[in-house]
């Protein structure tokens, strides 16, 4: 599909229409979610002049102090007046239970996760933020909704994607047919489609991980980090750039532009949590995205789309990024 001046709903429609890859429900609300991230960049463009920067004096199911951003992008997605019949019910990384949409409608067929703000200790400083989703079939084999319904491997979600709020607003999908880009143009208020097909290259000289926990890491991941490191005097023959944005939307952006891997993995702080970051609402929707450019995306030891979630709120050690990284660090995993 050439790229001039397509608009993501004539995207969506010529999927729906041409290929067969998504079903007119499932169109209906990725356009949806796509009017609240608009919503959603006004208030982040706005900035102190929206009175939105700075804590809510609140804390998420996480324990995690929330920003006025956090909760404003929250009820953006959650008050969408026309979820329809469209979607039966969603959830946030910013709430405990789930939302039942309210039965205005006929029962929609499709569950929406996200986050709805990833990397708001960057809000304050303007540092690029964007909201993660994921979007699952409900189950039909019973009437009503209920957690256990949100509880699916990565691998059966059938549309996943991002918006980042940067220099510009971007807007990255998958529907299961490669990574499509769109960029929001203000004047006509719509996301036009600005790259078809989205691909990581499978080697690499970036990588990107918090350094300052160094001391923290499990062996596998330091060993793969010292190599790097190493440049070309060590065993992997080639200088490494570090790259850390402390935003996993901006840092997975960047490596399906072009290249790299990503690492948020275990450590020895929380030696009970296997990770950090949340399976369902950021590990599971990027790691699908980064498959369908090419990518590969691990917990160190088997496939995060392959990962069964037991809980609505599980965390997950995530690597992901270009193939032959991620497989490498996965391979030293393994050897322990």
């Amino acid at each position: 599909m050439a790229s001039q001046n397509i608009s993501l709903t004539r995207y969506l429609v010529e999927q729906q229409r041409v290929d067969g890859l998504i079903p007119g429900q499932l169109r209906l609300l990725l356009e949806v979610v796509a009017r609240a991230c608009k919503r959603i960049s006004l208030s982040v463009n706005k900035g102190a002049l929206g009175g939105v920067l700075g804590t809510a004096g609140s804390e998420n199911v996480q324990g995690e102090v929330q920003k006025k951003l956090d909760i404003i992008a929250n009820e953006v997605l959650i008050e969408a007046n026309e979820w329809g019949g469209h979607l039966a019910a969603m959830a946030s990384e910013e709430m405990d239970s789930i939302y039942v949409v309210p039965n205005r409608y006929p029962q929609g067929e499709y569950l929406l996760m996200f986050d709805p703000l990833d990397g708001s200790s960057n809000i304050d400083v303007n540092v690029s933020i964007g909201t993660i989703f994921s979007v699952l079939k409900k189950p039909d084999d019973h009437p009503g909704v209920q957690e256990a319904d949100f509880l699916q491997a990565g691998c059966k979600q059938v549309a996943a994607g991002y918006c980042l709020y940067g220099p510009q607003t971007v807007l990255v999908l998958t529907v299961g047919d490669g990574v499509a880009m769109f960029t929001l143009d203000r004047e006509q208020g719509s996301f036009i489609l600005t790259t078809d097909k989205m691909e990581i290259p499978a080697d690499t000289k970036e990588f990107a991980i918090n350094m300052s926990n160094m001391r923290h890491w499990d062996a596998p991941v330091k060993r793969y980090i010292d190599e790097c490191l190493a440049g070309k005097d060590g065993p992997r023959g080639k200088d490494f750039n570090m790259r850390w944005i402390a935003s996993m939307v901006t840092d997975v952006h960047r490596i399906l532009t072009r290249g790299g891997v990503f690492m948020y993995p275990w450590d020895k702080r929380e030696p009970e949590k296997p990770g950090k970051l949340r399976l369902m609402y950021e590990a599971n929707p990027m790691a699908w995205l980064v498959e369908q450019a090419g990518g590969a995306a691990t917990n160190g030891r088997e496939r995060i789309l392959d990962i069964q979630p037991q809980k609505l709120h599980e965390r997950v050690s995530v690597i992901l990024g270009s193939k032959n990284e991620v497989e490498r660090v996965t391979k030293y995993h393994l050897e322990t």
